[in-house]
């Protein structure tokens, strides 16, 4: 069925969405009750601001128009919102009230308990002064959802935006989203009920159904503007409201159906597009994420059918996950999904489809990434001990090594391009010191020295990963050969692999170090054997570390890594404490591949500095200057070699 709507040509904007911007906390523990859950995760949350973050992932220009709080949970809305590339230029910042926050549980496919924390929140303070005439006529298209009619102020403002509008050739969007205990009319505890039948509430939403162009909603939410427990009735009495209005019946597993013109006499007599079958595991969301698809298609003039059916797919995608807005689907995971011959029941499991959600995402770019790396424990420990100094020390060495590398961003105006390895057995304070900054931060996993693999915190290793901070990037290091013993090989293979699936849980990125056992032939295939290996077993690590190599070998790894994973970050060098006219060398070969993105360097950087000042040789500010001369030689050293690509 053809869209005929009409948009506005040349705006700067698609959308914006005007409404709830919330911080939602999921409970971790599925089938608990919401009394029983003992941990949470943090998500951005609200209709709106789900649309607004779903939308801008299929790669329209959406804004959001809301409010939040002066504090630390609106500041994390702002980042992640902007960070999917949603303006938030009129989000206000409000002095005076909190970020709204909701509590989730999964108790079961069908009990999802909410409690809704928005007594005199920052965005039901949203008033007519926060809408801009300008801003509402640079975008293509509003959508406002209904808690934002629920209250004289936002009614108020949400009108002043849909006069606005019509004055200036902007489509319309309703998203009914009907919470009754957002309307006042239930128990606070009751924010998991979908539908109470009130005549104020349909009265009040008829009010506004004339001025939309698009209502969307599920049958029940329909039943609530219509004024009726009878879809089709309801249906019609919308119809004679908003005559020129395209109504969208959201219908669960059963997909969706459209209505431009006429209600038919059944509601399967309506252009239908079935939905996916897959098993639920929290259906919170998946109405937000529906509307992303189907405005990803409306806006830009799709038909019917292609709205639909991207619409559908998205919500059968977000039922599948844990939370709405880290669940929307990107593009490619919606062509991955829509070109598999049988539909997954459980899409949540799905490898593929699994690793498209965490790379295919906007990610902060890293190149001509310079990383002082001095994660190393074993050498820490050697150096403390020749000294006779207590290996507490190491702790304020690697503080010391921090503030040098701050040093070296600040003067060489490098932001952006700085990072760390660091290990949280002698540097936890370190970590600390530098998280925040914006730098690429690694942290490693292995046990030092260990072939086969093993892990510095033995079977915990894993599981300490919730702990640790997402912008933090999993480092392990596996001396693997594939021509070494079969048995070794296989156990290596499982640790590895271990440490891949653990990340793919957490979130967390992973750089593989490959460096091959020099007790077996080294021969010049040999690194690239290896990575081959791993893509065979299907980990994808988001970064490799490897040892210099001529440039026909570098050629060959970029030629694999366009092949096997266009997605991957790229590849960075190691130093292994090479001389620097060694490390000049490498560089020249690395800075000609396409895959490489910088160098991690470490004992070349760091012993003999810190070797003075554990003797007490050097005091702190002449440890940090040595470090910094080393550093930004060697950051000069690749620049130079960088240039010319």
């Amino acid at each position: 069925m053809q869209n005929t709507t009409h948009f506005a040509a040349d705006r700067p904007l698609d959308l914006i969405c005007l409404g709830r911007l919330a911080i939602d906390l999921y409970a971790r523990q599925l089938g608990a009750r919401l009394e029983d859950a003992s941990s949470f995760a943090r998500y951005l949350g609200g209709s709106s601001a789900n649309i607004a973050f779903g939308t801008a992932r299929l790669g329209l220009k959406s804004a959001m128009l809301s409010r939040v709080g002066d504090e630390h949970m609106g500041r994390y809305l702002l980042q992640t919102l902007s960070g999917e590339g949603c303006d938030v230029s009129q989000v206000k910042v409000d002095p005076e009230r909190l970020t709204a926050l909701v509590l989730l549980g999964i108790k079961d496919r069908d009990t999802f308990p909410l409690l809704f924390y928005r007594e005199n929140c920052a965005d039901m303070a949203l008033e007519e002064a926060d809408i801009d005439e300008d801003f509402i006529a640079s975008s293509k298209a509003l959508l406002i959802t209904g808690t934002h009619f629920s209250s004289a102020k936002v009614n108020a403002a949400s009108r002043k935006a849909l006069a606005l509008a019509r004055q200036h050739d902007v489509r319309t969007v309703l998203d009914i989203d009907y919470r009754p205990v957002l309307w006042g009319i239930t128990g606070r505890g009751n924010g998991e009920q979908r539908y109470i039948a009130s005549d104020g509430v349909t009265a009040h939403l008829q009010s506004v159904l004339p001025l939309f162009d698009l209502i969307v909603g599920t049958e029940e939410e329909i039943n609530i503007a219509g004024g009726s427990d009878n879809l089709l009735t309801s249906l019609a009495v919308v119809r004679q409201l908003a005559p020129q209005a395209t109504l969208v019946v959201k219908r669960g597993p059963l997909g969706c159906a459209v209505i431009p013109a006429a209600i038919p006499e059944r509601i399967e007599d309506a252009f239908s597009v079935k939905s996916a079958q897959v098993e639920v595991m929290n259906v919170l969301g998946a109405g937000d994420a529906f509307l992303s698809g189907f405005l990803s298609g409306w806006l830009n003039g799709r038909d019917y059918g292609w709205c639909c059916t991207r619409a559908n797919a998205c919500g059968a995608l977000v039922v599948s996950r844990h939370g709405c807005s880290p669940a929307m689907p990107t593009p490619a995971e919606l062509d991955y999904f829509l070109g598999l011959e049988t539909t997954p029941l459980r899409p949540g499991d799905d490898a593929t489809l699994n690793r498209l959600h965490r790379v295919s995402i906007q990610r902060k770019q890293w190149d001509d990434l310079c990383v002082f790396a001095f994660d190393h424990r074993k050498q820490f420990f050697e150096l403390a001990q020749q000294s006779g100094v207590d290996e507490a020390r190491i702790s304020t060495l690697k503080n010391l090594l921090v503030q040098a590398v701050a040093e070296t961003e600040a003067a060489l105006q490098l932001q952006g391009h700085i990072g760390i390895l660091v290990d949280d057995r002698y540097g936890e304070d370190a970590i600390y010191a530098a998280t925040g900054r914006g730098w690429w931060i690694g942290r490693p996993v292995e046990l030092p020295g260990s072939n086969p693999l093993e892990f510095d915190r033995g079977r915990t290793a894993t599981a300490r990963l919730e702990s640790w901070p997402q912008e933090h990037i999993i480092k392990c290091l596996v001396q693997y050969h594939p021509d070494d013993t079969l048995e070794n090989r296989l156990e290596q293979e499982a640790q590895v692999r271990a440490i891949y699936e653990a990340a793919q849980l957490s979130g967390h990125e992973l750089l593989l170090e490959v460096i091959p056992s020099k007790k077996l032939p080294q021969q010049p295939d040999t690194v690239l054997r290896a990575l081959k290996r791993f893509y065979n077993l299907g980990i994808y690590p988001e970064w490799w570390k490897l040892e210099s190599m001529s440039r026909a070998q570098w050629q060959a790894v970029d030629a694999l890594l366009a092949e096997r994973d266009p997605y991957c970050r790229g590849v960075v060098l190691l130093g292994l404490h090479a001389s620097l006219d060694v490390l000049r060398q490498g560089f020249a070969d690395a800075a000609a591949s396409s895959s490489c993105r910088g160098f991690m360097v470490g004992r070349t950087l760091f012993h003999e500095p810190s070797q003075r000042w554990l003797a007490g040789e050097l005091d702190d500010a002449g440890l940090i200057s040595a470090a910094r001369a080393n550093f930004e030689t060697l950051i000069d050293i690749w620049r130079s070699r960088r240039q010319p690509r």
